[in-house]
């Protein structure tokens, strides 16, 4: 590919990594829960001031402990938004639970509050909120409603690290949360995850599910002579060499999120005036969130092909993409979910969304290069 290529992401190192990964080698420690997962662990804990971090290999393990966690039965009913990822949904499915997908907001296109109670039936035993974009979700208005019915909230903030609600960190405000350090997100160890449980109840059960099923952690705190096999659980602990990885993100989260966010920034000055002229919606955060600038994404006007914009965006090596084909209207969500209501926004905006690149590096100039080719494209679609 041309030098000038501007990739949709590229993965950031902040150098020191790779020297981590190598004490952790010689430390004679690779497999989970040593040293650097503690020091991660420390970090999680203290950031989002949750009861009890645990690192996993994927958010999608993360989200598969919250369903067994929670005893999520075959039958039982969790609402969530269908513009989402798959593991947001399939974590529960896996359990036997009938996802119930409801429509986003306008505004930031996640889970609209108001329409959660109409989706609420006797077998509903948990909402999920997504926080997409790193924008936090109405929490304050979904617990309410969790409370009023007796429901648990497991919060998917993937994409949410870094990233606040009325000054509370995401992940740490629902009965569990769960973290994403996929290479693609902005804090990143390859793949990786984290758990998050706020409820303290919870805390003992979930080393326990992460340990196959056993109390291993506590046998090696001393708090118990042997382990021993307790409930269902499964693997879900990562090898120490990611925690290295990690540890080396982490420590640099701070300026990793200042260095995304003015990217963020200056795309949403450059593109103001394409959105008074009517040719694209900026995205909207509102004023009780602080996000973390994970995406820069824009909704173009109705009528305009999306899919000529992303071709000659490509011409000059500009990679941009769409984002979910709604869960609701995949082959899966049909067999295994139902949907409540009308699902108007998430039908029209999923095929209007259009994200543009951004990483650590990505300059002004190429931000400008990327919004001239943008306009053009615009004009021709």
């Amino acid at each position: 590919m041309s030098k000038d290529t501007i990739f949709f992401n590229r993965p950031h190192m902040t150098g020191r990594e790779l020297d981590y990964i190598a004490q952790a080698k010689f430390g004679n420690m690779l497999a989970g829960d040593g040293p650097f997962t503690k020091r991660c662990h420390g970090w999680l804990e203290s950031r989002t001031g949750c009861n009890k971090a645990l690192l996993t290999h994927s958010c999608t393990a993360a989200l598969e402990m919250a369903a067994l966690l929670l005893d999520i039965q075959p039958g039982d009913e969790v609402i969530l938004p269908s513009f989402t990822f798959v593991s947001t949904a399939n974590a529960f499915v896996l359990r036997g639970a009938v996802p119930v997908f409801v429509d986003i907001r306008p505004d930031t296109l996640n889970l609209d509050e108001r329409l959660i109670e109409a989706a609420i039936t006797p077998r509903t035993k948990v909402i999920v909120p997504v926080h997409y974009a790193g924008v936090a979700c109405e929490m304050d208005a979904i617990l309410a409603i969790a409370r009023k019915y007796g429901l648990a909230v497991v919060e998917d903030a993937a994409q949410g690290v870094m990233s606040t609600y009325k000054g509370r960190a995401l992940g740490s405000i629902g009965d569990l949360g769960a973290f994403s350090f996929h290479e693609t997100k902005n804090v990143i160890s390859g793949e990786g995850g984290a758990l998050l449980v706020n409820d303290p109840e919870m805390a003992l059960r979930a080393e326990i599910i992460r340990e196959k099923g056993t109390d291993r952690s506590r046998f090696f705190r001393g708090e118990v002579d042997k382990y021993t096999w307790q409930e269902v659980g499964s693997s879900f602990l990562p090898g120490e060499l990611i925690a290295a990885f990690l540890w080396a993100q982490l420590e640099e989260a701070q300026a990793i999120t200042n260095s995304r966010l003015a990217i963020w920034d200056y795309y949403h000055t450059i593109l103001a005036e394409f959105e008074r002229d009517g040719l694209l919606r900026r995205p909207i955060v509102p004023e009780s969130c602080q996000h973390n600038a994970h995406m820069y994404y824009v909704l173009l006007a109705p009528g305009i092909d999306r899919q000529r914009v992303l071709d000659e965006l490509k011409k000059y090596a500009i990679y941009a993409v769409f984002h979910y084909v709604p869960l609701h209207s995949s082959p899966a969500g049909k067999r295994y979910g139902r949907v409540q209501g009308s699902m108007e926004v998430t039908d029209g905006y999923s095929e209007r969304l259009l994200r543009l690149p951004l990483w650590l590096g990505l300059t002004k100039e190429q931000q400008n290069q990327v919004v001239s080719v943008l306009r053009d494209a615009l004009a021709r679609a």
